[in-house]
């Protein structure tokens, strides 16, 4: 079988590899932020007083609907990326077929189950009353297109797995400088607030989706597909829940417990949602590093764990720890040197530009911690630990409630709690990360 559209990660070089499969991805999910970015300075600038406010309400909901779809996504990717690096290359074109039924299924329910449910979910997280037309209108056009979320990430983690993450970052692009246009012609030209702003976003995502299934499946040899591939195989969609359900819940929970900060952030006021909206935003893109070797973590560990090279995996992460450490470094100096510039970009309030560039410096601190819960959550879900994928994602529900919690009774500490919750819950999710590692229980987790 002619694999050009494929990388074997079970031998090489392993940082190199790492490397050379993470930077395209990296682009890819810098152009993925570059929507929220785009959103963001725009309808902060001319989205009205309360618009920026608004979309940071709905930030941590969305991603709680979008988490079952990128569970299941990511499941389908670690059976994939396991059988490939075993050799079974039929398996893995069944697994592709059977993926449709999945994001079909998953796609739809969240999509129904966002609208219908938004105003509750809003009302409950405390939305100032005042952003409440806004965040309403926001969540229920993109909560609402989630199927569409669920098909590109579907695809993706099937290209990734196989190792290629070029085709998501060529869609990418072209979706990003799209959705920029889109941005100033709804809300700058047309006037059309948060919901141009959302129907932009959901455009560029439709683009994205279309163009790397198109390409996938006339270039890629394992997602030419013959009937017999899509064949309704339950094993296959048994595996995938059993792998896509803990992965869902960790997304989820970990969603839940942004939420349930969101809601303390809400109670603060509007200078402060925006503030936080911003460095959100902010940490987002820093956080694309980390996410993107992670992933590729994840794929060289699936591939290598399926062919039973279970020492080149530990060799691979153990390397990608010191390049989390450099960019962290990196990162503290920026955000210590540029804070307030930085925040400037997204608002012009005085005030939310001096809470926002405190905020930074208080979380850079903790990037370094950040960054290992990439890397050994990655590995763990590529050889196929779901168990721990769920525990993964209490320990930051226990995190974000427990310091949110305790923080705001301390006198003195106020406001600056949402950041340190933060910073403190992915200390502590980063230890759970390692100690798992540590154990060495997932060198028998393996499902090809």
């Amino acid at each position: 079988m002619e694999k050009r559209y494929v990388t074997d990660m079970t031998q090489g070089n392993e940082i190199a590899l790492l490397i050379k499969f993470t930077i395209p991805m990296l682009l890819g999910n810098l152009f993925q932020q570059f929507y929220n970015l785009a959103d963001t300075v725009i309808v902060g600038q001319f989205g009205g007083e309360y618009g920026l406010a608004s979309i940071g309400a709905v930030g941590s909901v969305n991603f709680l609907f979008f988490s079952l779809c990128m569970g299941m996504g990511a499941g389908v990717g670690i059976m994939i990326s396991q059988n490939f690096g075993a050799g079974k290359d039929e398996y893995v074109k069944k697994i592709v077929g059977n993926s449709i039924y999945i994001t079909l299924v998953a796609g739809i329910l969240m999509s129904v189950v966002s609208v219908f449910f938004a105003r509750p979910i809003l009302t409950i997280m405390d939305t100032p009353e005042e952003c409440m037309a806004d965040a309403l209108l926001y969540m229920r056009i993109v909560c609402g297109a989630t199927f569409l979320v669920a098909a590109y990430n579907m695809i993706s983690s099937i290209l990734r797995a196989l190792g290629d993450s070029k085709t998501p970052l060529i869609f990418l692009v072209v979706a990003c400088f799209v959705n920029v246009v889109l941005d100033l012609v709804t809300v700058v030209g047309l006037h059309m607030g948060v919901a141009g702003a959302a129907i932009a976003t959901v455009f560029s995502q439709t683009i994205a989706m279309i163009g790397s299934i198109a390409v996938g499946v006339k270039k890629n040899p394992y997602l030419q597909l013959n009937p017999s591939h899509k064949e309704l195989n339950t094993d296959i969609i048994d595996k995938a829940v059993r792998l896509g359900i803990p992965l869902a819940l960790q997304n989820a929970l970990i969603a839940f417990s942004c939420v349930a900060l969101q809601r303390v952030v809400n109670s603060f006021g509007s200078n402060v949602m925006a503030a936080y909206t911003a460095t959100g935003r902010i940490e987002q893109l820093v956080q694309q590093p980390f996410g993107s070797l992670g992933t590729a973590v994840s794929t060289f560990a699936g591939q290598n764990a399926g062919a039973k090279k279970l020492d080149r995996v530990k060799s691979g992460c153990i390397k990608s720890v010191f390049l989390v450490a450099a960019f962290s470094i990196l990162m503290i100096i920026v955000m210590f040197a540029f804070g307030e510039n930085i925040i400037r970009f997204f608002t012009p309030n005085a005030e939310a530009i001096r809470i926002g560039a405190r905020g930074l410096r208080i979380t850079s601190l903790f990037y370094f911690t950040l960054g290992l819960i990439y890397v050994f959550r990655g590995m763990l879900n590529g050889v196929g630990d779901a168990a721990f994928a769920l525990i993964n994602g209490l320990i930051e529900v226990v995190g974000r409630i427990g310091f949110a919690t305790i923080l705001m009774a301390i006198p003195g500490v106020g406001l600056w709690g949402c950041w340190y919750t933060n910073g403190l819950t992915w200390a502590i999710t980063g230890l759970g990360c390692v100690l798992r590692y540590l154990k060495g229980k997932w060198r028998t987790k393996v499902f090809a």
